[in-house]
């Protein structure tokens, strides 16, 4: 009888689904797997809302309620009916109001890189954070240099800040849509990739050196992903020319992409974790990346790095890479071997033992 009345007063777990009406980038990706991770290990316990005004058909196994969307919703609505259970926050905003939650705040980009972001953007972020951290949430981040930032822009104590480190095993799950290749004139081992925005911060300008050797060459220099969006400044880079700009791509397509680069290019200025370098990896993909804390940290020794502000030397890494086979194969057999370690389950595990303290 007594098990019975432990499970019957546990008290629900509500995921803050907001995430699923926006556009899928690092931060949803995680929000969407996590959620499904979470989901294996608690079962009919955990429940996922969403803003009823927003929410698309697309978007399974997600309550829609309220009568508003967007920051009113997540204010308003979202700790109204999550009252009296336990409400995980994934995207580095949450209700004020609610008392027992957790939030994950990805970086500290909109104090360490502010030009990136527009004014309005920082200051909500900045106003909601900061009363955040003074209030009872758990903060979780994705990674040690995270958690450092974090620390240090909202005054927190080291012991308010948990690290969940993301997992990369849903590229693994992912079936390639190989089309992708044909329809833009692509061949496997034959064209170099980059995976991002036009935010400042992406540093996506710091290739033009790159794409410039490439054209010499004759391999295809390839970008995908959205050109930004209203949270970023209007100050983007410049995308770099000559290269072919997919646009957004699905998770079908990318893996199509990761698994037929010669290699993988982050140059970030700035970074919480970096997870489209290890979604390359676990396809098999050598990453040349920034030789920044965030990067050092999530890629280990399964990356080439060079120095994001020194665009001769990230060409020069890019090619010494396509010219030497043998250092591929190393490569490629070292990113395998590492992403193999960071799934969701780990994750989710992690996640979990801090939910349980809620």
């Amino acid at each position: 009888m007594s098990l019975m009345a432990d499970a019957i007063s546990e008290p629900p777990i509500f995921v803050n689904g907001r995430f699923f009406v926006q556009p899928v980038t690092g931060v949803q990706r995680v929000a969407r797997e996590m959620t499904s991770a979470l989901r294996a290990q608690y079962g009919s316990r955990l429940r996922v809302v969403g803003p009823a005004r927003s929410m698309r058909q697309e978007a399974e196994g997600v309550a829609p309620v309220g009568c508003t969307s967007g920051q009113i919703w997540e204010q308003v609505d979202l700790p109204r009916y999550a009252r009296g259970g336990v409400l995980l926050n994934f995207g580095n905003t949450a209700p004020l109001l609610h008392r027992r939650q957790l939030v994950i705040i990805h970086d500290a980009g909109i104090f360490e890189t502010p030009k990136a972001y527009s004014w309005k953007f920082r200051l909500w972020y900045r106003v909601l954070q900061g009363l955040m951290a003074r209030g009872g949430a758990k903060i979780v981040t994705v990674s040690e240099f995270s958690k450092s930032d974090l620390v240090r822009n909202l005054g927190l104590p080291a012991s308010r800040v948990h690290v969940v480190r993301p997992g990369s095993d849903h590229m693994g799950r992912q079936r390639a849509d190989a089309e992708i290749l044909a329809r833009h004139g692509l061949h496997p081992g034959g064209f170099v990739l980059v995976v991002g925005t036009l935010a400042a911060h992406k540093n996506i300008s710091a290739l033009n050196i790159l794409a410039r050797m490439l054209e010499g060459r004759s391999v295809p220099f390839v970008i995908a992903g959205g050109v930004g969006g209203a949270a970023f400044s209007a100050a983007s880079a410049e995308l770099p020319q000559p290269a072919r700009y997919l646009g957004r791509v699905t998770d079908a397509e990318l893996k199509a992409l990761y698994e037929s680069a010669a290699c993988f290019i982050v140059p970030s200025l700035y970074e919480g974790f970096g997870l489209p370098a290890v979604e390359a990896m676990t396809c098999g993909c050598p990453v040349v990346a920034a030789d920044i804390p965030a990067l050092r940290e999530s890629c280990g020794a399964a990356a080439l790095f060079c120095d994001p502000r020194a665009p001769e030397q990230i060409a020069a890494v890019v090619l010494t890479l396509l010219d030497d086979a043998p250092l591929r194969e190393r490569m490629r057999e070292a990113a395998l071997q590492h992403s193999g370690e960071m799934t969701w389950k780990k994750s989710a595990a992690s996640l979990a033992a801090i939910i349980e303290t809620l």
